[in-house]
């Protein structure tokens, strides 16, 4: 198993992105009516509409015509994507050059067919629309006009003809990415945050990976996930060759952030009006991802942290992941935020190789939670059920949707959310025992997982303690945590006898067995003399404490954790030192909330997280070293060495002059005391 890497994630943040997501592209069944107001799912949505994703109706149909386009264009039937313009897009068609590349391929294609038919189709095509359209359309394309004229008479097959690039397949692609581009921008249909999040994060996890010389231990997911070729850019109409006077900065900050040249970033801000994050947007979205592969990982992710049902209960069609049964999810968003900070370390470390699995998950014991489980859930678990993904693009025009809630209305014909009580059947629907047990498994850690949120850590322990007598032995710190839980709420009700009794019978004895939980001791025991009611939750982060024991709990189980937790985890990680590397703040991570899932927690969870890290010897990053030998460790940044304090001005200048990255940048001018000329001179000298 990978180690972890030391940078704190905030779960609760990356839920509130993935429901965004599967609400945005309408992966889940919508609920069979809206729920009131005050309702935790409408509460939800709430918290995540002001995110400049955030779909509407309009931006989730645009998408879907933006791909049927594409896929219509990719096939070679450019009469069905200037159809679907014409019905749902007809201003993207006033862009001269965009109709010019189109007449130009319909040209191309209807000659490729063969047919009589189909040869005075692509010449009456030719006189009607190709040739009045390349009057206008850009300087050079009555050039090209009369350049794809030679399609007449030069075969497809020639591969010496001048016109072997026009007969191309590879055209088409090129075409159905402009078109992408295009149509993205001027229908403003980005993509989910969660989707330009991860674009964002792995490329910075491959550059940085790729420029320090390190090995990614995701390697084997982001190559699949993230394609290396682009969509091309979209142009302006305007021929202009003098560009407008931007801001360096927004110029640089651009090109770096997406691999861009300078001209290309300025190109791109031409091209949004000077609007920096809309070209950031823009040219994030010309990236290309598996988009399959993405659903899968959201499904799985969402199966693990309980927000849509498992495999027993998904739609016909829907991917095949990992099967569940899932708990309400109206817990998101509700505790704000907080982040993970390694509390989950202890559970990865030495206790797998002599956990088994096979008593545990095949003692009556379960049997018996799990009937508890359901008694006590009966009436109040709604769970999403997954939808998967539908293009549909007259389902999309016709189906009306409510603004408040970002989900499907009731017309959609799909099975509405099951509350799953004490006598529903869903459990014996005749599913193999194997799929059962992997239900029950996950509704016992859903259930502690949100016992464990709500505080209720006394419960916690005895009811795992029954399921699972070795449990707490293999995982201390988890123990020690929820003990620390239960003698704060002593204190904070004011019980401090039984307060101290928790710390002599539990915590003292952990701490003694333990060196590193002495700290972290001393710090619960000092809140016995703040008299205050809100000392549980300043000293402790609950969403934390319970998304570890969730983590721990599967593990112990032979459920491992979501691929989506691992490229996050590592991604952000890479992203911190990378940033450390460029000595600047990343300008665009409170746009894509990278900023919330690094928040962090109170102090003693802090400590905690150091306790966990240390205790587990997993300090170090999950990036490992390579031939180069170059390894990243907590805290450490590749740039300690420098002692000279740059002017941003002269950093610029630097990156300008030389079209340096920000940290070669840095690295020529702190070797020439940071005098920009200097630097340039000696470079050109």
């Amino acid at each position: 198993m990978d180690p972890l890497p030391p940078s704190p994630v905030n779960w609760d943040s990356l839920d509130a992105l993935v429901l965004d997501f599967v609400r945005s592209d309408r992966l889940i069944a919508p609920p069979a009516s809206p729920s009131p107001p005050s309702s935790p799912s409408s509460s939800t949505t709430t918290a995540t509409s002001s995110s400049p994703s955030t779909s509407t109706s309009s931006s989730y149909c645009s998408r879907i015509l933006i791909r049927r386009a594409r896929r219509a264009l990719e096939a070679g039937d450019v009469d069905a994507a200037l159809a679907l313009l014409r019905a749902h897009a007809p201003a993207a068609l006033l862009d001269h050059r965009l109709l010019f590349h189109l007449h130009k391929q319909r040209f191309v294609e209807l000659v490729r067919r063969g047919t009589e038919a189909d040869r005075e189709a692509a010449l009456d095509c030719l006189r009607t629309a190709l040739a009045p359209c390349a009057l206008d359309a850009y300087p050079e394309a009555y050039e090209e006009f009369k350049h794809i004229l030679l399609v007449l008479i030069y075969d497809q097959d020639d591969q010496s003809s001048p016109v072997v690039n026009e007969w191309s397949i590879k055209r088409r692609f090129e075409l159905a990415g402009l078109l992408s581009s295009i149509l993205r921008a001027h229908l403003q249909a980005y993509d989910p945050i969660l989707s330009m999040s991860l674009r964002y994060l792995i490329s910075i996890h491959k550059v940085f990976c790729s420029r320090q010389g390190v090995s990614s231990p995701i390697s084997d997911l982001t190559e699949r996930l993230l394609f290396e070729d682009r969509d091309p850019p979209a142009v302006t109409q305007e021929c202009s060759v003098e560009a407008p006077p931007f801001d360096e900065v927004d110029v640089q900050a651009l090109a770096h952030a997406v691999e861009l040249t300078r001209q290309g970033a300025i190109d791109s801000l031409k091209f949004a009006k000077g609007d920096l994050y809309q070209a950031f947007q823009n040219e994030l979205c010309r990236m290309k991802m598996d988009l399959s592969l993405l659903d899968k990982l959201v499904h799985e992710y969402c199966i693990y942290r309980g927000i849509v049902q498992g495999c027993s209960h998904a739609l016909p069609g829907t991917a095949d992941m990992q099967c569940s049964q899932n708990i309400d999810v109206s817990f998101i968003n509700n505790q704000g935020a907080n982040n993970e900070a390694q509390l989950d370390c202890e559970s990865a470390g030495k206790q797998d190789g002599g956990c088994c699995t096979s008593d545990i998950t095949h003692h009556d014991s379960w049997s018996k939670r799990l009937r508890r489980v359901r008694s006590s859930t009966s009436g109040q678990g709604r769970r999403k059920r997954w939808r998967g993904r539908a293009d549909d693009l007259n389902y999309a025009f016709e189906t009306p949707v409510d603004a408040n809630r970002d989900t499907l209305s009731p017309a959609f014909d799909m099975d509405e959310d099951v509350v799953i009580g004490e006598h529903d059947s869903v459990l014996d629907t005749g599913l193999s025992d194997t799929r059962n047990m992997q239900d029950q498994k996950y509704e016992v850690i859903l259930e502690m997982r949100d016992l464990t949120r709500k505080g209720m850590a006394s419960k916690v322990v005895d009811e795992i303690n029954s399921i699972d007598p070795d449990f707490f032995s293999q995982n201390p710190i988890l123990l020690f945590q929820l003990k620390q839980v239960e003698f704060l709420k002593l204190v904070a009700g004011g019980d401090h006898v039984a307060a101290l009794k928790v710390a002599s019978a539990h915590l003292g004895p952990l701490a003694a067995s333990n060196q590193a939980l002495l700290k972290p001791l001393k710090e619960t025991l000092v809140t016995l003399i703040q008299l205050n009611e809100d000392v549980l939750t300043k000293a402790v982060s609950l969403p934390v404490l319970a998304s570890s024991l969730q983590l721990a709990i599967s593990r112990r189980l032979g459920i491992e954790e979501p691929q989506l937790m691992k490229i996050v985890r590592t991604t952000l990680h890479t992203h911190t030192e990378w940033f450390k590397l460029q000595m600047c703040k990343d300008r665009f991570d409170h746009f894509l909330k990278i900023d919330s899932l690094k928040e962090i927690d109170p102090p003693v969870s802090r400590t905690m997280s150091k306790v966990l890290t240390d205790e587990c010897g997993n300090g170090s990053s999950q990036i490992t070293t390579c031939s180069s030998g170059k390894v990243l460790d907590e805290g450490s940044s590749p740039q300690e060495s420098s002692e000279v304090v740059c002017d941003e001005s002269a950093i610029l200048k630097v990156m300008e002059f030389l079209a340096l990255p920000r940290a070669d940048a840095i690295q020529l001018l702190i070797q020439y005391s940071g005098n920009a000329e200097t630097v340039i001179q000696q470079i050109f000298s």
